[in-house]
């Protein structure tokens, strides 16, 4: 399963929830303000950290780029609009909103 999360997890709790339903080999894919989580030393850095043990996570490069984040949580893949595309081909697909 392919998890979406756009919302920025330091104003909801969409990525927390998204996290206590991802299962092993499922895929969590940062858009839009959702790419704030990926950002390292936050709040949020070890929960993320926590859920690579089971999940992939992604977060999408123009969304980083448009927020000026560079450092990342470690383990944390970036991807392109076509690895996007990749993803969902390959995924069953739910959005966290």
């Amino acid at each position: 399963m392919l998890h979406t999360v756009n919302k920025s997890p330091f104003q909801n709790t969409t990525l927390e929830s998204c996290i206590r339903f991802t299962r092993p080999g499922d895929v969590i894919l940062l858009i839009e303000d959702g790419v704030l989580a990926a950002q390292a030393d936050t709040s949020k850095s070890d929960m993320l950290s926590q859920a690579m043990a089971t999940a992939e996570v992604y977060a999408l490069q123009a969304d980083l780029q448009a927020r000026a984040l560079t450092e990342l949580v470690p383990g944390v893949k970036v991807t392109d609009y076509e690895g996007f595309v990749e993803l969902v081909e390959k995924h069953s697909t739910h959005a966290w909103l």
